[in-house]
């Protein structure tokens, strides 16, 4: 059983040169098709803010007990109620934060979805939505998120081209 109470507070907050390290992900999965099978449609997975008013993927801070995917991990099960397997990084951002007017560094990561929970530590403040990328590309408010969806976009639609090539490689022999 995973904890339900989300992390509170700064104590235990990374940063570097003076800039808050946050962590996020963009939980992904592939369409269940009509026949039950799974599709090579990708879905992913936006929530609100807490005040509900903007779309966006789980971020927040790195710990200084966690490592950044254990964070990663930790931030998508708190915000958005996910579990799955946090991939390889899409890249770190620096960005300004609009409430504070600080500066931030970003760190994102792609986490392929095993399981959706019924209930987790934000479901009262948050709503979750699963929606195709070009759909979540539009409705995401930050820039630095956007950039990061198509990079995991990319790598997604490289790694499929390399299987079919692969598939047709190995039918020709």
């Amino acid at each position: 059983m995973a904890c339900l109470v989300a992390r509170t507070g700064r104590e235990l907050q990374r940063y570097n040169m003076g800039r808050r390290q946050v962590v996020g992900c963009i939980p992904y999965r592939y369409k269940n098709g009509s026949d039950g099978a799974i599709s090579d449609e990708l879905e992913v997975l936006v929530i609100t803010s807490q005040k509900g008013n903007a779309f966006m993927f789980p971020k927040g801070g790195w710990e200084l007990d966690e490592s950044v995917e254990e964070a990663a991990s930790r931030e998508s099960l708190e915000e958005a109620g996910v579990v799955g397997n946090v991939e390889c990084e899409l890249g770190k951002w620096s960005f300004m934060s609009k409430s504070q007017e600080t500066y931030y560094e970003g760190h994102m990561f792609p986490l392929f979805v095993k399981e959706q929970l019924d209930l987790w530590p934000e479901k009262n403040v948050r709503q979750r939505i699963w929606m195709s990328a070009a759909k979540a590309r539009d409705a995401c408010q930050h820039w630095w998120m956007k950039e990061a969806l198509d990079i995991l976009v990319e790598r997604l639609t490289s790694a499929q081209k390399q299987e079919e090539e692969d598939a047709m490689a190995c039918s020709l022999s």
